[in-house]
């Protein structure tokens, strides 16, 4: 059973979601001494949900990731994004 399977409120109350990026969702992370848990989200999923839902060339992708989805402080449980490719 995979992590899209439970309600993520319960897992993770309070963490920041994405909105329309569910499938990037890799896992909810936690570290010692923070305030709750986190979103992990993958970057080359996101990049492509971009590209296939939006219409965006993968470089626009990146260029709208860094700006609004990487620069987005919304508090300290802000998403965490893993980078694979």
């Amino acid at each position: 059973m995979n992590i899209k399977d439970y309600d993520i409120d319960e897992i993770a109350e309070g963490a920041i979601l994405l909105n329309g990026l569910d499938e990037a969702i890799l896992g909810v992370v936690e570290e010692f001494g923070a305030v709750g848990c986190r979103i992990l989200y993958s970057k080359h999923k996101i990049l492509t949900i971009l590209c296939e839902r939006d219409g965006m060339t993968w470089s626009e992708a990146e260029e709208f990731y860094d700006y609004n989805i990487l620069g987005l402080y919304a508090g300290e449980q802000n998403p965490i994004f893993l980078i694979t490719e």
